[in-house]
């Protein structure tokens, strides 16, 4: 059966326990078309698969092993069934299986944005490219600077290697730590969930994510599903970093040769570069602020997009951060202050109750606010997020997916009385659900006549995904970035020198998160 009738049936998904790549045909016992590091442990492959193997399929649920994935599941089934409904179920079988397996991958790009505030893109692009050269100990990597986002340097990312060699010393880490690795961070000590008996410090280690959260912190030997994601140096020894009566921070493992090479940029050029997604720099330049204004940015932390936008002002303006969770508001205000932006104003605040019910106080400078009185609002809503990559292991309860749309209804009515006629409204996820994107859309045209989609500028990523009612007109208004558009095939230095500049710019448009896109103007109060 295919995949995609097997999801129509009512198949649900789990997780396998002997690998992570997407192989066999559902009701089959076949095995993963990918090799085995060992016993236990999983190839860079592709994450999701079918029955026997990896993701299986089981109608009804009835396996109690399916709870955590439940939500996941029934989202993946609307995906999928909107896919065929709009491509026919050859096209969605391939598309959806080749989002699986971009999922579980990183993007093809590192994407830092250039704090123009304090520093030139020429002049940090140099620097940049200097460090870079640095740490991958002279292979020639290209820094390009995004023709539509001026701001914006790409660095390719080089993987997977597969020559790596296996160390008998063992580190494993949680799965959101293996994520970043294969990012470009070093292990961070807190990340540290097993080390090998006998590891001391300077110890050639191999580091190995447990993608299923089942290693006991401070084991010895773990013979579970993990999956090998490169190689350091330990800066610990196994006693210094279990038997610590403190809680050690700091680098526990520095990655030196990582299965996918990216630039460690801790600590590097701080003041003048900021790690970001390519499609969250796309929505500030969509929102477009304009210096003197007064913006708000709903649900703000870490403070990336409030910085840009603050930026994109020339720090000219009000730039008003929000977010319900203290610690959060804490990190937009340092990162605003180490970016050396003085318009930011962050705020606890819970968006659902950012408008004031009756007259303000005077002088009041933080929520609730009054009604109307934002030139532009950008809501990045919390959301299922199940765009990010890679994404290692899904963790979703039923609960935890059905409950953002609900949430995102409610911040986006707030936005509504928050902004001033003529003002723009700029919503955003990170996720590629249709309920949580133009569902939303759809709703909002519906539930407030006064607003009115407009075209965005950059637009570098796809349409609007149909099965949400919208027409085809509304759907090239708005801004999806889907994965699975591009086919995974890995880049090396060689590959490199052989490629254009617009090919790679092309491709680095397209192999980024999956994320989604709408702007609205607000013709009138009602």
């Amino acid at each position: 059966m295919p995949l995609c009738a097997a999801v129509l049936a009512g198949a649900g998904v789990s997780r396998c326990t002997s690998c992570a790549s997407l192989s066999g045909a559902v009701g089959t016992e076949n095995p993963c078309c990918f090799s085995h590091a060992g016993p236990g442990s999983a190839s860079v492959g592709r994450l999701l698969h079918y029955k026997g193997k990896c993701l299986f399929f089981q109608k009804y649920y009835c396996n109690r092993k399916l709870k955590n994935t439940l939500g996941t599941c029934l989202e993946i089934r609307r995906y999928v069934i909107k896919l065929i409904s709009a491509l026919g179920t050859l096209e969605a079988e391939r598309k959806y299986e080749s989002l699986l397996n971009c999922l579980s991958h990183p993007p093809a790009f590192t994407t830092v944005r250039v704090n123009t505030h304090l520093a030139s893109v020429k002049q940090v692009k140099n620097l940049l490219f200097e460090e870079i050269h640095k740490q991958f100990k002279g292979l020639s990597v290209p820094v390009l600077r995004h023709p539509e986002l001026q701001d914006i340097l790409l660095i390719p990312v080089i993987g997977p290697r597969k020559d790596l060699q296996k160390q008998s010393s063992e580190v494993i880490v949680g799965a959101q730590c293996g994520n970043s690795v294969l990012r470009g961070a070093h292990v961070f000590v807190p990340g540290i969930i097993s080390a090998s008996k006998f590891m001391k410090a300077g110890d050639v280690v191999s580091v190995y994510s447990d993608i299923e959260g089942k290693c006991k912190r401070g084991a010895k030997e773990f013979l579970g599903t993990k999956l090998f994601i490169g190689n350091g140096i330990s800066e610990l020894s196994r006693s210094e970093i279990f038997s610590s009566s403190g809680s050690l921070k700091g680098i526990g493992v520095r990655m030196t040769d990582p299965v996918y090479l990216s630039p460690s940029l801790d600590n590097v050029l701080s003041s003048y570069l900021f790690l970001q997604n390519l499609p969250s720099a796309v929505v500030s330049h969509v929102l477009n602020p304009q210096p003197g204004e007064r913006i708000l940015d709903m649900c703000a932390a870490p403070g990336g997009k409030t910085t840009h936008l603050a930026t994109l002002m020339h720090d000219q303006g009000e730039v008003i951060a929000m977010d319900k969770i203290a610690n959060k508001v804490k990190k937009i205000k340092q990162n605003a202050a180490l970016l050396q932006l003085n318009c930011i104003k962050a705020f606890c605040c819970d968006g659902t109750k950012a408008l004031a019910i009756g007259k303000r106080e005077d002088g009041q400078e933080g929520p609730p606010f009054s009604a109307e009185s934002f030139d532009r609002i950008l809501l990045d809503v919390p959301c299922s997020g199940m765009g990010q990559r890679p994404n290692m292991a899904y963790s979703w309860t039923l609960k935890e997916v059905t409950s953002y749309q609900p949430l995102q209804r409610k911040l986006f009515s707030m936005a509504v009385k928050l902004l001033k006629p003529g003002g723009i409204l700029v919503y955003s996820t990170c996720t590629v659900t249709l309920s949580e994107n133009e569902e939303q859309v759809a709703w909002a045209l519906e539930t407030f006549p006064c607003l009115q989609l407009q075209s965005q500028d950059p637009h570098i990523g796809g349409e609007g995904m149909r099965g949400a009612g919208l027409s085809l007109d509304q759907l090239k208004l708005l801004q999806r970035f889907d994965p699975s558009s591009v086919t995974l095939q890995g880049m090396d230095v060689n590959s490199l020198q052989d490629s254009r500049e617009e090919d790679l710019i092309l491709l680095a448009n397209k192999d980024c998160i999956g994320f989604f896109i709408a702007k609205f103007i607000k013709l009138n109060s009602k």
